[in-house]
Order: C-alpha cells, then structure tokens, then sequence
C-alpha cells in the first residue's frame, strides 16, 4: 500500500517525499529554509504562487492566477500550454484558511468530485515542514491521477519555491 519517492537536488539539503498512505490519500512532506508566515505567504499571495507553482520543465505559463484566500474563497488558476489549444483552468473553494498554519481546498475542475488537499506548516528553528494531504474520492481516482502523471509536487517545483524563499527573505532582512 505504500508508495514512496524521494527526490533531492544537489542545490537544496531538502528531500521531497511522496508516500501513499491508504488507497485514497497521498501525502507528499518537504522542508523549507523560512519562517512559516513566509512560506505561508507563498501559497496564499497570488503574485507569489506565479513565481513557483509550475514546474518550468512543464511549459506552461500562467494566464490568471485569482486566489481570494479565506474559508469560503475561491481560487482559479488558467494556465496556457504551447501543445493545448485551450488554456488549462483549475478551480475550486478554500473550506480552511488557518494563516500560517494550515490551508484546505477543494478541486473542482473534475467532471466528478475531486480530491481535496489540505496544507499544513509547522515552523521548526526558521524552517517549515510543509506537510500535503491529498485525500480522493476513491482507489480508482488516485489510481488514474498517479497513472496520468498529474500528481503535481515535484522536486523541480520546491526548489523553485526554495529560490523564490531566498529572494523574499534577502528582501525582508
């Protein structure tokens, strides 16, 4: 039943690990250099989510990035792609906002329900561990996201969000 994958990159001493817990929750746990209010920061401030949220490996960019972060908000995110010929949008309702500790939403691009994914941040020393939990419908629903590659919390992605931690922090201190 568990699935783990750790990957690290020369330029960060931080693991991205990804682990099946049960046939319908994936939990994916990563360290970063910052005091939670920033790394909150990150994840909730939609200038900033631009600057990290999409692998660039993936070539896509992004067109609208709207995120009314509080519970009951909504959040939408339209994404173009040079092979699409539609921009990709994803959407849902933030059912908790705890700032600096905890976010949950809901993804609602689906024809079907989708997984809700909860958030946490636990400050340790002026690092966080950031801790995702993402929680499907069903075995079938995990079973096709992990088989279509769309599980989305790379490596690539933190270590862009571990860059953009050094920038804010340089600017703040």
């Amino acid at each position: 039943m568990h699935e783990r994958k750790d990957s690290e990159s020369n330029a960060t001493k931080y693991a991205t690990t990804v682990e099946r817990k049960s046939e319908r929750e994936l939990v994916v746990t990563r360290t970063f250099n910052g005091p939670a209010h920033i790394v909150f920061d990150a994840w909730t401030k939609p200038e900033l989510l631009q600057r990290w949220w999409v692998a660039k490996s993936f070539g896509a960019s992004f067109l609208s990035c709207e995120a009314d972060v509080r519970t009951d908000g909504t959040y939408r995110f339209v994404f173009s792609h040079p092979s699409l010929e539609q921009p990709m949008s994803f959407f849902g309702r933030y059912v908790e906002v705890t700032p600096n500790s905890r976010l949950v939403w809901t993804n609602d691009e689906g024809d079907e329900d989708g997984p809700v994914t909860t958030v946490t941040f636990e400050e340790r020393g002026g690092e966080t561990l950031v801790v995702i939990r993402e929680l499907y419908p069903s075995k079938k629903a995990l079973d096709d996201a992990v088989a279509s590659g769309s599980i989305s919390w790379s490596g690539e992605q933190f270590e862009q969000l571990d860059q953009l931690l050094v920038n804010l922090q340089a600017s703040v201190g």
